[in-house]
């Protein structure tokens, strides 16, 4: 049994539950067992739901310390993953105690250093990559771990007709509607995609023209890609994927954090960096992108093979 721990919210967004999910079902796929950890969150809990895994709700307060390891032994873990950022040393040590090899995700908690794999494929500032720790640290976007439903859909864009506007599945400071206001002038088809913790209907309402398409939790993200020429997103694993499939985007970076991964994306040359989401304006907007640069761009430099080195790190741990 494969244990993921998992932390999604409305404050902390719902990108470590989807990148989760891909990587439980590679592990499926190879015959694996998997079961879910994480914090009650209705959203995310109907998304486990929808999808068939089992899953438990769980207390993530420091206080409460120490249901790791009767959990571990009841589910009859082979392996604990956790996806929440930073972890603490308390946390690790007592998954460690059962004997459990321990994996995670762009981790620079104390944890990081007691587990057996830290995959730090959004990492990119070199300060903090000095610093990355963990028994083995695997760096770099080939590790990223992407939708495999992408890899028939990838395509060169030639024109600029269609445009998405996707923000995170819980789009945490209303950034949606402030980039719809300053699309509404501009000759482009646009479709906003609302995820499923979705909560500034009112302030998009007050923004948003009436030829504007508005969809809500589409049944395949690597699908409604597939329909447009070009991207709005977040600074997480979204621009990749988009990327991965030809799609060039245009990255507003929601935490301080996807700053350094903002600025990546576009020295890589697929996406443009508008800026930190309190201070982007219609001049970033003027500019139309160089489409054909950037889509030709994205293919060359975000594959899909990620998640299948990622799996294979991590069984290679199970069988030591």
């Amino acid at each position: 049994m494969f244990l993921f721990c998992i932390e999604s919210s409305h404050a902390r967004g719902m990108g470590h539950l989807y990148r989760s999910l891909i990587l439980a079902d590679n592990l499926v796929e190879l015959g694996g067992r998997v079961h879910f950890l994480i914090n009650y969150h209705e959203p995310s809990l109907k998304v486990l739901k929808t999808r068939g895994y089992p899953h438990g709700t769980v207390d993530f307060a420091p206080e409460a310390c120490g249901w790791e390891t009767e959990v571990a032994q009841r589910l009859g873990a082979v392996a604990w993953i956790n996806d929440r950022l930073d972890t603490t040393a308390e946390h690790v040590e007592c998954v460690k105690s059962t004997g459990l090899p321990v994996i995670t995700f762009d981790d620079r908690g104390m944890g990081a250093a007691l587990s057996d794999l830290n995959v730090a494929a959004l990492v990119f500032d070199p300060t903090e990559v000095a610093c990355l720790q963990g028994r083995r640290v695997l760096k770099g976007v080939e590790h990223l771990v992407l939708n495999p439903a992408i890899a028939p859909l990838r395509r060169l864009r030639t024109q600029l007709d269609s445009v998405l506007v996707t923000l995170g599945g819980a789009d945490t400071y209303g950034v949606t509607a402030k980039v719809v206001s300053l699309l509404r002038g501009k000759p482009w088809q646009v479709t906003v995609l609302l995820g499923p913790s979705f909560a500034h209907h009112r302030e998009l309402a007050d923004v948003v023209p009436d030829h504007f398409q508005i969809r809500t939790c589409v049944a395949s993200m690597a699908e409604e890609m597939a329909r447009h020429d070009l991207a709005v997103t977040g600074g997480g694993i979204t621009p990749f994927e988009a990327n991965a499939a030809g799609l060039p985007c245009l990255v507003v970076a929601n935490e301080l954090f996807e700053i350094p991964i903002a600025q990546a994306l576009e020295r890589m040359g697929g996406c443009r960096y508008l800026g930190y989401h309190k201070f982007i304006n219609d001049s970033l907007f003027q500019t139309t992108p160089d489409i054909v640069r950037m889509s030709t761009r994205a293919l060359a430099t975000v594959s899909l093979v990620g998640v299948q080195r990622v799996a294979a790190a991590i069984r290679k741990l199970v069988k030591q």
